[in-house]
This record gives C-alpha cells, structure tokens and sequence, in this order.
C-alpha cells in the first residue's frame, strides 16, 4: 500500500486490490460450483460485510498506509482484536469481559498511545490524520469479526461462497465511487504493480477472506481476529528492511504492548484454543491437498 500511494490515490489502490482479489476467488467459486443466485437473498448481509470488511476498511488503510511510514501504520493495524474485543463485548453475551481481558485492551490502548503520542502535537513526525484512518480502518473490520460471527456463522454458506459475494459486493460499490484518471501511473513500478496485484489482490483479499470466513465460523469472533497478531511485526520488519524506515525503541515497546493486550484478550483458555487453533490449520492443510488432487 505504501508503495503504490506514491502513484496512485487510496480508493484506486483499494479498487486494484479488490479487482484482483476477485477475479481469481470467482473463477474458483464457479469451478467449484459454490454459487447459486438463491444465495442473494442474504444479500443485505453481503453488503454489510462489503462495506465493514472490504470498503471501508482497505480505504482507511490505504489512506493512513499513504500518511503513515509502512511500520507505524503496520504496529496500528494490530489494534483489530482490541476493536474486536470491545465490539463483542457490547454485542455477543456469549463473550464477556474478564479481568485478564480488560487489562489487556489497557495494554494495547498503552501501546496505541505510545505510538500516535497526542500529547507530542506534530513535532514527533507521526500524521494524527493517517493514525485517526488506521482507527477508522480497525473499528471497521473489528465490527464486521462481531457481525460476521452473529449473522453469516450459521448461514449454510461455505467460506468461499460468502468471500465471493462480499468481495463482488465491494467490487461494485468501490468501481462506483472511483476516479480511473492516472491509474496507469502504478505501472512505472514493478515491484508496487505486482504487490498490489498479488501481495494485497490474489492472497490478501481472496484466499485471506476464505480463511477469514472459516475460522470466524469455527473459533468466534475474538478467536479470528487473533491473527491479526502478525502484521504489527511483519510491517515493522519489511519497514525497516525494505523502506529503510527508523524503529525507534518507543515503536518497540509499543508493539509490545499491543501484542501483549492481544495475548491477554486471547488466552482465557489457552490449551484448549491452542488445540482447537491446531485443528483448524490441520483441517485447512488438507483441504488443500484434497484440493490439489
């Protein structure tokens, strides 16, 4: 995202990025034969999770990707469960707080602090504007964790199915309220062409999102916004190998922080969510071969 800002505008990366996050998950869906028009009656559904988890989300994003240097932005996106958390605590009575999981949102709302730092003003180099987008961004698929879990997990609806139409859904809405002017512009890098196309298309919108579906469906809402605890490090890492980016030691302890609160919110029972984490890589490892065969 960062290296696409630099040629072209946030909604024309989220469009490119939706694009080619479709066309590949719908030529699956089709050869699979996971579509039927019935399925269109929950299409309100759809929208909703286009909006929450696609739209809005990869807009806010992109935005504060744009305004951002890659490992800050990357550290903020690891605010998700922290949303999550808080969303499912006013929405699913069947995940209620504890007192482990409230010191861990305090935790991550620590570390959160420590890197937009409010009381610095503009003087510390960090854009308010690209961190209050980062927030809009994690409020926004925070809820769509909660709404997903509440009315799409007992749908009779497969993973790819509810990716298909969400990412359609998107597809359509962004395309509507998209300047093309200048799009060509990303072509002038290859390395930004092809991270958009495959990086943030192929694998992290259409299989991210049949991934995102199942483990919503089999572990909770909370559970599935866990995984959230690897972007903060891989940012902060290609931030600094990659964009030669600064990580200062303030950075550090505030990813930790954050990644600290998640672990707390995430480690009510950790045998048995570790087991049942290690079942759903099993079974999602053998699908693919199945597939493959």
């Amino acid at each position: 995202m960062r290296w696409a800002s630099e040629f072209i505008s946030p909604s024309q990366i989220v469009f490119l990025r939706v694009l080619f996050g479709f066309v590949p998950i719908l030529a699956y869906a089709l050869l699979r034969g996971a579509l039927s028009w019935k399925q269109l009656r929950h299409a309100h559904h759809f929208f909703v999770m286009s909006l929450l988890a696609t739209t809005i989300y990869y807009y806010s994003f992109a935005k504060g990707a744009s305004l951002l240097p890659s490992g800050i932005a990357g550290m903020l996106s690891g605010a998700i469960p922290l949303v999550s958390f808080v969303c499912a605590w006013l929405v699913l009575r069947s995940e209620r707080p504890t007192g482990r999981m409230i010191a861990g949102l305090a935790s991550g709302l620590i570390g959160i602090c420590l890197i937009a730092r409010p009381w610095a003003g503009t003087s510390y180099g960090v854009n308010p504007e690209g961190v209050m987008y980062m927030m809009i961004g994690c409020l926004s698929v925070g809820c769509s964790f909660v709404y997903a879990r509440r009315f799409l997990a007992k749908l009779d609806l497969s993973p790819l199915a509810l990716s298909t139409w969400q990412i359609g859904f998107a597809l359509v809405t962004i395309g509507l309220t998209t300047h093309f002017e200048g799009m060509s512009a990303l072509t002038q890098s290859l390395h930004a062409t092809l991270g958009l196309a495959i990086g943030l298309g192929l694998t992290g919108t259409g299989v991210a999102y049949m991934l995102y579906y199942y483990i919503v469906q089999k572990l909770g809402a909370l559970t599935a916004s866990s995984v959230t605890y690897l972007p903060p490090v891989v940012a902060s890492l290609i931030g600094v190998g990659f964009a030669d980016e600064p990580l200062h030691v303030v950075n550090c302890i505030a990813m930790l922080c954050i990644l600290g609160g998640v672990f707390l919110l995430q480690s009510r029972k950790p045998r048995m969510q570790g087991a049942r984490i290690l079942k759903t890589c099993c079974w999602i490892l053998e699908r693919t071969i199945c597939t493959h065969r």
